[in-house]
């Protein structure tokens, strides 16, 4: 066996060991009456040995039972611990025993054409989890949401199909490195993934408070489009262009301005609202951020205390 076969091999069976299936179903009425009952599949991840699983919260959202299969076949209850619309997250508890914890890599360290493998229960089909292969296509897609906008997510061409959703995108480790969230329907080849970083956050808030707690400046921004930078005179499309200060929020306080360009927030630079977004979700409510900002053609450097957002 080639060494590179072996790799492969053990990455997948590290990962598949944490991956589960989860089965739900839901009450439906309309035409085919109100006990028609709606079902659904999907895939999951294992947190902890506590029974905490991790998944898409589009896959569990309405659901009136879920279920998860273990890769031994096994079936065990589950319940909605938290969810998170915003980042398309959902934490399940179990009262599974024999459960195998995976492993999280950090997705702040992913390259562009670093090999992954997408792992999961794709149409519900018996038998455990399924393996595909890809690349990662791309780190700085933005994917909207229908709560909030903005999503930074992963992808991938590796092949994602109907109840691969919640399940892992692992590395050449068995390193759990994002969790499968859309494919594109219309387009062959193209799938997104939630970065784990994120996702881990987002988890273990749910677990601890059962909702998400976000930090807030309190502005309404949009990528520098080519035609805003012609209009605004401004030397390249990198940061956010501000459109809308809050009343009453940290931007305000801060001294933010329609027509400001944010360009970085501490030490991170923005190419776009994604990059905002993901360096916003790092910090904590209440913390102090110095953000660059570009008016009427010169730098300036500003700080804000970030509040908490409403939601």
């Amino acid at each position: 066996m080639l060494d590179i076969e072996g790799i492969y091999i053990s990455a997948v069976e590290k990962g598949a060991g944490s991956t589960v299936s989860v089965r739900t179903t839901g009450a439906r009425g309309g035409c085919r009456g109100p006990y028609f009952q709606r079902s659904g599949v999907g895939s999951g991840i294992v947190l902890d040995d506590r029974g905490h699983i991790l998944t898409n919260n589009h896959v569990v959202a309405g659901a009136e039972r879920i279920v998860v299969v273990l890769g031994n076949g096994n079936i065990h209850e589950a319940r909605v611990i938290g969810s998170d619309e915003r980042t398309d997250i959902a934490v399940l508890g179990t009262d599974a025993k024999e459960l195998a914890p995976a492993e999280l890599g950090d997705s702040d360290a992913l390259r562009v054409g670093q090999p992954i493998l997408a792992i999961g229960s794709p149409l519900g089909l018996a038998g455990g989890p399924t393996v595909t292969s890809g690349v990662v296509s791309s780190l700085h897609r933005n994917l909207w949401m229908s709560c909030g906008n903005g999503l930074s997510v992963i992808q991938t061409d590796a092949p994602v199909n109907p109840g691969n959703s919640g399940g892992p995108l692992v590395d050449l480790s068995g390193r759990v490195i994002a969790l499968t969230a859309a494919q594109v329907l219309y387009a062959d080849g193209i799938g997104f993934a939630i970065p784990i970083n994120l996702a881990k956050k987002v988890s273990e808030q749910i677990i601890q408070h059962g909702s998400v707690r976000r930090p807030r400046l309190g502005i309404v921004a949009i990528d520098v489009l080519p035609r805003i930078a012609y209009q605004f005179r401004l030397p390249n499309t990198l940061g956010v262009f501000v459109t809308d200060v809050l009343p009453g929020s940290a931007a305000e306080a801060a001294g933010l301005r329609i027509g400001d360009v944010i360009l970085a927030i501490g030490e991170e630079r923005l190419g776009g609202v994604h990059d905002l977004l993901a360096a916003l979700g790092k910090r904590e409510v209440g913390a102090a951020v110095e953000m660059e900002v570009r008016r009427n053609g010169r730098t300036e450097r500003i700080s804000a205390d970030l509040g908490a957002n409403p939601d």
